[in-house]
């Protein structure tokens, strides 16, 4: 009787809810690591099956992009409504589904089109997020139960990342056959929604909720017209399509603004909004989520820019001349930094005010980046400054979709945390885009005719090292309600206050 009462008192507290439901949770966001690092190995021999040029390969990228940054919105305030399990099992379905379409694609479109479809699982952090934040609000430690688990999903992610990578080079060099090789990731994907199913309990959907339809078709449009510009704009430079193509940019980027500027108006006007714009301009809301995008930037901007100048010739007087496998080397410290970053803020959120080592975290990123520019020439230089840099990084991706739910009202978790991966996104691809531009305005221009120019790097370096302080600096302008655990009456009572701790 005793032992089973210290377990009843166990499952009752925070660590009995991390101990259990957060546990299936890394086992996901392994599985979405898996997806996310084990196809790049595979790209040189999947243009080989499917008889494509490595061009072609940035389709897939743009693909999925257009379609996560539409579902995640829309998928997250389903979960709202209906429960987020359900939602999360019928994105891993579709994902899955996916995943097994790929195996047998054999043509360009084919793979393409279930490349994008695949994408659904950028819906899965959120959704559990979320399905934390309420079960830890029951028990009022709804924020700090968030916080730290969130750290441990960013563990399980970039893990699986890691051994994506490396099991694909592995299991294809063993077996020779690319339909074989890219059959783990569908059954890994396969498995865990039978985990999901099982394993993992239902949220409490809020009633008499409704799907506020042409909202979201608005938001559509306009993150469709956004992220397009984005993504014609990195293609100028690469496909050489002249001078006149920037004014495409130009127009869909306009339409895409006055759709936005539209849609916050519609918005306004409705009783229950796709996204309650109140919400989102409250001071314990922009902060995060303009914090997330800045965050963007430089983890998913700014990773192509650093393998292309690891790989440049030394020879030109920047650069550090590494070949594929050791490029991959670097990569990987990176991802192991990013790691380390989420599980030192997940156990320093116990002892430490969370919204200091949040400022502190931008900080390392923007020192990090900071220190490209006068530090690059050397590899223990470059490692140096990226590990820096990830440290900062893995502590914000886990901890930004925690200070979301926490300033989101009953009932609208899943969206404010969904939001932060949307933001997250549009960052990463207007850094891509603009990063693009920037490199290849210098190609040619050195004895390479290939390489971007040195000063390309530094502008690179520099906007990624401003967006980590800039969102420190927006830190600053978070309530503490943010990130401190509290009743739902004082949560509600002090939400919108705008008061700065």
């Amino acid at each position: 009787m005793p032992a089973a009462s210290a377990l009843d008192r166990l499952r009752g507290t925070g660590l009995g809810i991390t101990a259990g439901l957060i546990g299936w949770f890394i086992l996901v966001e392994f599985v979405s690591g898996i997806i996310q690092g084990y196809y790049v190995p595979l790209f040189s021999d999947i243009v080989i099956d499917l008889g494509i040029h490595d061009s072609d390969v940035n389709w897939f990228e743009a693909a999925q992009l257009l379609l996560s940054a539409i579902v995640v919105p829309i998928l997250a305030k389903l979960g709202d409504m209906y429960g987020h399990k359900r939602i999360l099992l019928i994105s891993s379905i579709l994902t899955a589904a996916a995943s097994w379409w790929l195996v047998f694609a054999g043509d360009f479109w084919t793979f393409l089109f279930a490349w994008a479809l695949q994408g659904f699982y950028v819906v899965w952090l959120p959704l559990e997020v979320a399905l934390i934040f309420e079960r830890g609000r029951r028990q009022n430690r709804g924020v700090s139960s968030t916080r730290r688990a969130a750290g441990l999903l960013v563990v399980g992610l970039q893990a699986g990342a890691i051994a994506g990578a490396l099991a694909a080079g592995a299991i294809f060099e063993a077996t020779d056959d690319l339909t074989v090789t890219m059959m783990i990731p569908a059954i890994a994907v396969t498995l865990v929604a039978g985990v999901i199913w099982l394993g993992v309990p239902e949220s409490e959907p809020t009633p008499g909720r409704r799907l506020d339809t042409w909202g979201f078709v608005l938001l559509t449009w306009g993150l469709l017209l956004v992220t397009g510009a984005l993504v014609y704009m990195r293609m100028i430079p690469q496909l050489d399509l002249g001078e006149n193509a920037w004014w495409w940019v130009v127009a869909l980027f306009a339409a895409g603004l006055a759709v936005f500027v539209w849609f916050v108006r519609f918005e306004l006007r409705q009783d229950d909004p796709a996204i309650d714009i109140r919400v989102l301009r409250r001071p314990e809301m922009w902060p995060v989520q303009t914090t997330a995008f800045l965050v963007g930037i430089s983890l998913l901007g700014a990773q192509g820019p650093l393998s292309t100048y690891a790989g440049t010739d030394s020879s030109l007087g920047y650069g550090l001349g590494l070949s594929a496998s050791q490029r991959s080397y670097v990569i990987g410290v990176y991802l192991l930094s990013l790691i380390i970053g989420a599980i030192i803020f997940a156990v320093l959120s116990r002892r430490a005010n969370p919204r200091l080592i949040l400022i502190g975290a931008s900080l390392l990123v923007g020192i990090g980046y900071t220190l490209f520019l006068p530090f690059h020439l050397e590899l223990w230089q470059v490692l140096l400054n990226l590990m820096i840099a990830g440290l900062g990084s893995g502590a914000l991706v886990g901890a930004l979709p925690a200070a979301a739910a926490a300033a989101a009202p009953r009932g609208q978790t899943g969206i404010a945390s969904a939001l932060t991966n949307t933001t997250k996104t549009v960052g990463g691809a207007f850094a891509s885009a603009v990063f693009g531009v920037l490199l290849a305005a210098g190609a040619g221009a050195v004895a390479s005719e290939t390489a971007a120019s040195l000063g390309g790097y530094l502008a690179v370096w520099a906007v990624c090292a401003g967006g980590g302080f800039l969102a420190a600096l927006l830190l600053l302008f978070v309530p503490k309600v943010a990130f401190a655990d509290t009743d739902t009456s004082q949560l509600d009572a002090t939400q919108g206050s705008g008061q700065l701790t």
